[in-house]
């Protein structure tokens, strides 16, 4: 990839230039005309006044210049007035790449090789490798038949039981068999929180345990009037408790908590409408998943802790279409989603569900030719510890649109005033199409957007250690990218 800022320093006197190419500068296509009128296209052979077609090269050389410089420069003002300058920017730092695959070129960079906190900009990695490892469907779970009975291994489909999912493959086949089943948790080789999380958000909705074999999207869905509540899945019917002093029958809760240690749940505030509450459950580091599949299926699941053979080749059962659960993970930064997909990749290229591991696999293989090696940290970007530069993302976005196309990415990414984006960029819908990141003095957004006159264009901002309002941030960033599409 080459930068337009390339040749873009010191330059002849304009009086040193043919009149033709000091034209230029004020309009390419004009130049190339007026120089066409003096200097017809001719073999060099047979021309007489060779310096007539010396300055014609010149020419050409010198229009590419004045384009590249231009571009640059009337993007570096864009960034100065609506990004650099801005209030709510004025004491960040900004990195931004924007780059054109047709002519491989950066056409600009501000702190584009340096690192920041990418937030959920993390996802577009994790897309990456999961596009490219989990097939066209989502393997749900391995098993083998022996005499009697079956046994299961889980690959980390997040999508088991998931409300977003009506079609349960791997429940019907787990329901509809007469033999025993086995289920072997012995490929979980990690930690239900990723590295660098903020362990006291354990109850919040956005960051529920990772396991080997998630059930109910690991979430307890809590609805109705506090007396009577519905609690899916019934499993933990028994583990809620509120004061009756505080609330009265008719209202709902407002907010649910859980002890740290243990699947305990209690009502902290009550409100007068209905609202369903998702609260994480500790999944006992995989543990749990035992009890919660005898009580689901209302059969015996016993515990093996033998592993896959490597050698063996053994059955699958396919969940759902891998973009299904994809989409709305890019759509709504589902970091549960995101999650398991890096442990499924892990699964699947490893045997084991690591994600150390398997990042340090992909760092090695497909992502070795990244500008600036990330510090990778986890598949969803709750971790503080994740460091990428503008120029990484801008890579990552490039491989994507090379190995997967545009088309298929454009219903995986969500475009303006959709998702995440939703009340942004509503003039630009179907033609910029990007993931947002967001999390405590960290707003980001990374991926695809068409100028007006239909250039591609893969782009990245990354603003760290704002002390703003995210939506003003957000805003400025948009004022940009609009201006970026409208000026080219």
């Amino acid at each position: 990839m080459k930068s337009l800022n390339d040749g873009c320093g010191h330059r002849k006197d304009r009086r040193d230039l043919p009149l033709a190419i000091v034209y230029y500068k004020q309009n390419l296509s004009m130049a190339v005309v007026y120089y066409k009128k003096d200097l017809p296209m001719a073999n060099p052979h047979k021309m007489n006044n060779t310096h007539r077609y010396k300055d014609y090269l010149l020419l050409i050389a010198c229009c590419l210049i004045f384009s590249s410089c231009s571009v640059s420069k009337k993007i570096s003002r864009s960034t100065q007035k609506n990004v650099l300058e801005n209030p709510a920017l004025k004491t960040a730092h900004v990195g931004i790449s924007i780059f054109e695959p047709a002519t491989n070129k950066y056409w600009f960079n501000h702190q584009g090789d340096k690192y920041f906190i990418p937030a959920s900009n993390t996802k577009i990695a994790t897309c990456y490798i999961a596009m490219k490892y989990l097939g066209k469907n989502l393997k749900g779970i391995n098993y083998e038949i022996a005499d009697d009975k079956v046994i299961i291994y889980p690959t980390g489909d997040p999508t088991f039981l998931h409300t977003d999912f009506g079609r349960q493959r791997v429940f019907d086949f787990l329901k509809s068999t007469d033999k025993d089943i086995f289920l072997s948790t012995g490929n979980w080789q990690d930690d239900a929180w990723g590295s660098g999380w903020a362990w006291n958000d354990y109850s919040e909705a956005y960051m529920p345990e990772r396991s080997a074999m998630p059930v109910y999207g690991n979430v307890i869905r809590f609805k109705g009037p506090i007396q009577n509540l519905s609690i899916i899945p019934g499993f933990f019917s028994g583990n809620f408790n509120f004061d009756s002093t505080r609330f009265s029958s008719s209202t709902y809760p407002s907010a649910i908590k859980r002890k740290l240690t243990e699947n305990s749940f209690f009502a902290t505030a009550a409100t007068e409408r209905e609202r369903e509450l998702q609260i994480p459950f500790s999944t006992d580091n995989s543990e749990l998943i035992y009890l919660l599949l005898q009580d689901t299926l209302n059969k015996s699941i016993k515990k093996t802790s033998g592993g896959k053979d490597s050698l063996i080749k053994y059955a699958a059962i396919h969940s759902q279409p891998t973009d299904s659960m994809l989409k709305p993970m890019m759509h709504r930064s589902d970091n549960f989603f995101a999650e398991q997909s890096l442990l499924m990749v892990s699964n699947e290229l490893l045997g084991v569900m690591n994600d150390a591991k398997v990042i340090d696999s992909i760092l090695k293989s497909d992502f070795k030719d990244l500008p600036q090696k990330p510090r990778w940290a986890d598949g969803s970007g709750l971790s503080r510890y994740n460091l990428f530069t503008p120029q990484d993302f801008v890579v990552i976005l490039d491989k994507m649109k090379n190995e997967f196309g545009m088309e298929r990415l454009k219903e995986i990414f969500p475009t303006g005033n959709d998702g995440t984006l939703a009340n942004y960029y509503k003039a630009d819908s179907t033609y910029l199409f990007a993931k947002t990141g967001t999390l405590s003095s960290v707003v980001a957004l990374s991926g695809f957007m068409y100028t007006q006159k239909n250039k591609l264009l893969l782009f990245s901002v990354l603003v760290n250690n704002h002390q703003a309002s995210a939506i003003n941030v957000r805003r400025a960033v948009e004022a940009f990218l609009q201006g970026l599409r409208k000026d080219f």
